[in-house]
């Protein structure tokens, strides 16, 4: 299921802008990663295509929730394209803290799958699934 498609759990933002689980949608940050709480883990989602001109912005998202949040699960499902950018990025945020890896789109999977970064990092279906893992 493409990421535009998949259910996005209710959220509240708490009087600091924060995001919690209890009302609609995701919060779009002034990076424009869309980020939320959902199962005791911060889920960013990520979008598009990603290489060495674009990877800006989900980083400093990954990087700042790593520091913040004690399990941070990326879901990739909306990923076009990746390059070892992307798969240096996760495993530095992989590094830092915990982070799970949700509904990886084909051309992320496959980098995953031919780097073997995928005996590596914690994978899982859903971003639900990996919430709660």
């Amino acid at each position: 299921m493409p990421w535009s498609e998949t259910p996005v759990p209710a959220l509240m933002g708490d009087a600091s802008g924060t995001p919690s689980e209890g009302t609609a949608g995701p919060a779009l940050r002034e990076d424009g990663v869309p980020q939320y709480a959902w199962g005791g883990a911060w889920v960013i989602v990520a979008r598009g295509a990603y290489d060495l001109d674009t990877v800006a912005p989900l980083a400093d998202a990954l990087k700042t929730a790593a520091g913040e949040h004690p399990k941070v699960v990326l879901d990739a499902s909306g990923v076009t394209f990746a390059d070892s950018t992307f798969l240096n990025l996760l495993l530095v945020t992989h590094h830092a803290g915990t982070l799970r890896l949700a509904a990886p789109s084909a051309p992320v999977r496959r980098l995953c799958e031919i780097t073997g970064v995928d005996g590596v990092l914690q994978i899982r279906d859903t971003v639900e699934d990996a919430a709660l893992s």
